[in-house]
């Protein structure tokens, strides 16, 4: 059965993905040089600001060195490297690339799940930053520094705020295509599960109504042998064709699975055999009638071969377990469905039916399918009964291969 397989989409759609699954430690690695490096650049564009010492370094390698655990700890890292950046800003140094690490710890953190502490960590972070800026500011280095301006306030909350949208979205879009890689996952598995059953039921279908006339056969064949073997002649003829016929059905079914998606070498069994299964019914000693009311009409295929199956499970049912040597069955077509009738007049032999065996299990499982239904029972005056109710169009279904799925 062919699988459902991913197809590759956009390199953002694979970056978004791959994101919070691929080593830290790359990355980590990335800011850290690209920190020590642009906060070089930024000292010389700000004069007023402390000069990078040894101090300072290592607060641009602490950042970098929280994040290679962002993945496992995204919340204490969240809070760590808004710590780290406080610390560093409230130290008078110069603005510059020290965000970029709370930039991907919140970033981190949101994707993972944990929007809460990001939003704690940048409202740390703003929140000492403003207090620093307009009241710490007369105490912490540099000296003589004034209040910061309320533009680059505005600016870093920009900026911090951008980051978490973006964040918020890689979230919510990777959720989003979690829910549809699992929805596709299920739509494949409920294909599989639908085909294994179709199968399931075609084999069991031809193999217990082949298995039962041969049995029955194999029965005449022994007790004639000595006294009338013309007759036990004529059973064993019987017996090899219904077994070549059962033979060329597994092997149509079994030849779906060798070659999916193939035309069927054969057409599937439909209403016109009827007429082969009463015969057969008649060699394993089965008296069937047949009658017919309403005007028939088209069948889909899939219903031609349910309608069939039903047939022929319900005397397979009738031979295995019922004394009764005759079946009627009674065609009703109607405006938009065909009834199937099979009656017989008992009694049961062996355990009493009570139709919950597995080929009425089958048999209602076919209608189903197609929209349609089957009861089956003891009649009130004896024997037993089984209907079954199948439109005569449906959609979804081609007869061969089992339901098109619509996934």
């Amino acid at each position: 059965m062919e699988e459902l397989r991913e197809r590759p989409g956009p390199p953002w759609r694979r970056w978004v993905e791959r994101t919070g699954r691929g080593p830290a430690w790359r990355s980590a690695l990335l800011v850290a040089v690209f920190a020590q490096i642009g906060a070089g650049w930024a000292a010389h564009a700000q004069s007023g600001r402390v000069p990078l010492d040894g101090f300072a370094r290592l607060l641009l390698l602490l950042g970098p060195a929280l994040l290679v655990v962002r993945h496992r700890y995204p919340v204490a890292v969240a809070y760590g490297v808004s710590i780290v950046t406080l610390v560093y800003v409230g130290a008078g140094y110069p603005y510059g690339p020290v965000f970029l690490s709370l930039a991907l710890a919140c970033f981190a953190a949101v994707v993972a799940g944990h929007r809460r502490a990001a939003w704690g960590a940048v409202g740390l972070l703003w929140a000492g930053h403003l207090l620093i800026g307009h009241w710490l500011y007369r105490w912490l280095p540099p000296a003589g520094d004034g209040p910061t301006p309320w533009a680059q306030e505005l600016g870093i909350t920009a900026w911090v705020l951008a980051v978490l949208a973006v964040a918020e979205l890689v979230r919510v879009r990777r959720e989003q295509w979690a829910r549809e890689r699992a929805g596709r996952a299920a739509a494949e598995r409920r294909r599989v599960d639908e085909e294994r059953l179709r199968i399931a039921r075609e084999l069991h279908d031809v193999l217990a109504h082949s298995i039962s006339l041969i049995n029955v056969q194999a029965g005449v064949g022994l007790a004639l042998l000595d006294s009338d073997p013309e007759q036990a002649r004529t059973a064993l003829a019987t017996i090899k064709a219904a077994s070549k016929e059962a033979l060329g059905e597994v092997r149509q079914v079994l030849d779906t699975l060798r070659s999916p998606g193939e035309a069927p070498r054969s057409p599937a069994p439909g209403l016109d055999r009827l007429p082969e299964l009463v015969e057969q019914a008649a060699a394993a000693g089965l008296t069937v009638t047949v009658s017919a009311g309403g005007e028939a009409g088209s069948l889909a295929p899939g219903v031609d071969l349910a309608a069939f199956r039903i047939l022929q499970e319900a005397l397979t049912n009738v031979m295995r377990h019922s004394g009764s040597r005759t079946a009627r069955i009674r065609l009703t077509w109607q405006p938009h469905a065909l009834e199937l009738r099979v009656d017989d007049d008992g009694p049961a032999t062996g355990a009493a039916s009570d139709g919950s065996g597995n080929g009425l299990v089958g048999m209602r499982e076919r209608a189903t399918a197609l929209g349609g239904t089957v009861e089956a029972g003891p009649r009130p005056d004896g024997g037993f009964r089984v209907v079954a109710r199948l439109p005569l169009r449906t959609d979804g279904f081609d007869g061969h291969d089992g339901f098109k799925e619509t996934l």
